[in-house]
């Protein structure tokens, strides 16, 4: 797949300067470039390479002037960077524009579908299975009965969608991802033994949700496990049953959120966190990667630590925390000149 300046500009609002018929068919960092490859320059520090680079086409800002003459034909455009980022989403629409229903793949006979679906092989959807318009189901997906997804959504290779699971519109779901399947509930009977209590909830994701690489989101014991719209979830987070996330949170890779704790809109999560079950998380917060929250945590809060405490406190304590050797023996020499005196 070619592409020249000219439509590239076309596509970016930007303007060429160079030769706008130059053509390109693949992407490369800017130090890395090749003949036939497009680039960008966003990072200042970057500079010496657009002069180096052997990209045919590299993406500037309006303000980028050369010292001296290069030979790549440069699109100069508002913002670098978001132009792009914006070239990336276009080439994986453009890549990712499957249609069609492949064979050996599984549809039930009361499974419906929208146009311009793609059914990759090997591919299952079971009953009652609703897919709007432009749905990509990939090879070795499992779409379980009564499933809804809505229109724009991508479903990748390998993941597993339990009955009665529903998603939006403009979703995707990356590779090996398990949605819907059950909680962990057990309750100990007079023996001491740990019975299955049965999982009769769902699983509902709202539109313009990702979620990354096998993250688990499991279906609710009663009601449902709900991601609003706009949440984006990296790769190998574990979200337990009755958890709900609000609009526009984003969470890094492997935290861990306990049964029935309700995360607020616009928070930031990093990676490793661990939150207890049947907690309410305000909206707002930020909490630093390794963080253990046990408790429940108002509006706009900043948190690090295990177990969490504000942030800038953390901060201060660990300088102290570093130089603590250092500090008991100053203790003990002032013990001991004061124990001298007596």
């Amino acid at each position: 797949m070619k592409f020249t300046a000219q439509q590239i500009a076309g596509i970016l609002e930007g303007d060429v300067v160079g030769n706008p018929d130059v053509e390109v068919s693949k992407l490369a960092k800017i130090e890395e470039g090749t003949a036939g490859s497009l680039t960008f320059l966003a990072n200042p520090k970057y500079t010496p390479y657009i002069y180096t680079t052997k990209s045919s086409i590299a993406i500037v800002n309006h303000d980028f002037e050369p010292d001296i003459d290069i030979s790549t034909t440069l699109i100069k455009v508002e913002d670098a960077y978001k132009a792009f980022s914006k070239l990336l989403e276009y080439y994986n629409q453009v890549k990712n524009n499957k249609s069609g229903i492949e064979q050996p793949s599984f549809k039930s006979d009361t499974a419906v579908y929208g146009s311009d679906v793609y059914l990759g092989a090997f591919s299952y959807l079971g009953n009652n299975v609703e897919l709007g318009d432009n749905v990509k189901i990939y090879p070795h997906a499992y779409i379980g009965d009564n499933v809804v997804i809505g229109d724009n959504t991508t479903i990748f290779s390998g993941v597993k969608l339990y009955s009665e699971t529903q998603i939006g519109k403009n979703c995707i779901i990356n590779s090996g991802a398990v949605i819907g399947a059950d909680g962990f509930g057990f309750t100990p009977n007079e023996k001491g033994e740990f019975q299955k209590v049965p999982q009769t909830g769902n699983v509902i994701i709202e539109d313009n949700v990702d979620i990354g690489s096998a993250t688990t989101i499991d279906r609710a014991t009663l009601g449902a496990t709900i991601i609003r719209k706009g949440v984006k979830l990296d790769n190998q987070i574990q979200i337990a049953h009755n958890v709900e996330i609000d609009e526009n949170t984003v969470i890094a890779a492997q935290t861990g959120i306990a049964g029935s704790t309700k995360i607020g809109k616009f928070c930031m999560i990093g990676g490793q966190v661990g939150i207890a079950g049947h907690l309410t998380i305000g909206n707002h917060v930020k909490v630093q990667a390794q963080t253990g929250i046990g408790h429940r945590v108002k509006d706009g809060e900043k948190l690090y630590g295990s177990p969490a405490i504000d942030y800038g406190n953390y901060v201060k304590s660990y300088v102290h925390f570093k130089n603590l050797t250092k500090i008991v023996k100053q203790l003990d020499n002032l013990e001991k000149k004061v124990n001298n005196n007596d």
